[in-house]
């Protein structure tokens, strides 16, 4: 019988518990109605959070995906589209609400092995003024994009070509404080030019929940009557907001280890029979397993209480984060490498 206790949780950073320390500044919070208005540290959120990336406003929400989705449905109108990459998380992951609960079209494009979309293909994507299309308004992109980090040039591409065509844009930001860490900049800086940016307090960061929508003042109070409508208002939402405000604090700079365990992850399981690596450049291992093995390691990892995600096609995820330290990444390592050397 297999052990149904995880003991090494690798299969997202979303499954981060909160630290001593974190639950406790959420036991302190001062906290009042949010959707009153009157939750002071909710305030303290979205204010830090939106000078961090240089907009107006922000707006603090329960989920990402509500987050992406009031951002979505402030930009575009009944019968729009926004364009986005085909294994987008707006696209892929969030069950299609831009759709069914916007009347959103999203239009997806392919994807590079980089994780960016041709700007030609971008263009080529913008329909024309004919009754026959929806009306293209929205260009959204995605940092980190599974694993990968888009560079702050190619975003600033994105960006122009936006203008050039009449376009607004948004940032996917859930984890785009590990690739502001990742490559060394000011996590503002990946923010440059676009008109929302959703933030992930609860993967990385190792917050319980909550996002923050950040933008200018016109479009956060459109977003705010968004969440209302949603279910996303919160009363003493300070809690939350809290383990937010702990989580910039402590949790940020901390990311590079994160990154460093994902590369010894992968440095480990490179050279195993049965196994191919594509080396990390965030907090996201994957690795491609013979049909044999992806069988065998599904079987076996769960005995020993280790817990990672198997995609289709013989495809696994390893996630790192906070609750999985160097001697959890050894123990993963040793574990495949037993079962890939053995024989039945």
């Amino acid at each position: 019988m297999r052990s149904k206790t995880i003991r090494l949780d690798f299969r997202s950073d979303t499954v981060t518990r909160p630290t001593p320390q974190m639950r406790a500044a959420m036991a302190a919070a001062e906290v009042g109605d949010d959707v009153l208005g009157d939750d002071f540290t909710v305030k303290a959120l979205e204010t830090r959070l939106a000078a961090m990336f240089g907009k107006e406003a922000g707006l603090l929400l329960p989920t990402g995906t509500m987050a992406n989705l009031a951002a979505i449905m402030c930009h575009c109108q009944r019968g729009e589209e926004y364009l986005c990459g085909n294994e987008a998380h707006t696209y892929l992951w969030e069950a299609g609400g831009a759709a069914v609960l916007g009347s959103v079209q999203p239009q997806p494009l392919p994807v590079r092995a980089d994780g960016t979309i041709r700007i030609g293909d971008l263009h080529a994507a913008v329909k024309a003024d004919d009754p026959h299309f929806a009306v293209t308004r929205l260009v959204t992109i995605e940092n980190t994009f599974v694993g990968r980090i888009l560079r702050p040039e190619y975003q600033d591409e994105v960006v122009g070509f936006a203008r050039d065509r009449g376009l607004a844009t948004h940032l996917d930001g859930a984890r785009v404080f590990n690739a502001a860490v990742g490559l060394g900049v000011d996590v503002g800086r990946l923010a440059k030019g676009f008109d929302s940016v959703s933030v992930c307090l609860s993967k990385g960061l190792g917050a319980p929940l909550g996002s923050v929508l950040v933008g200018k003042a016109a479009l956060i109070a459109r977003a705010r009557r968004w969440r209302k409508m949603l279910g996303g208002g919160m009363r003493q939402a300070g809690i939350v907001a809290a383990a937010g405000l702990h989580a910039l604090d402590h949790h940020v700079e901390r990311l590079a280890e994160d990154h460093a365990n994902a590369r010894a992850l992968a440095d480990g399981f490179s050279g195993t029979k049965g196994l191919t690596v594509t080396p990390p450049q965030s907090n996201m291992v994957f690795v491609d397993l013979a049909p044999d093995l992806a069988t065998r390691l599904s079987e076996a990892l769960p005995d020993r209480g280790i817990a990672a995600s198997f995609w289709p096609g013989g495809r696994m995820r390893w996630v790192t984060h906070l609750d999985v330290d160097r001697v959890a990444v050894d123990e993963a390592i040793a574990a495949v490498r037993e079962v890939a050397e053995s024989r039945r």
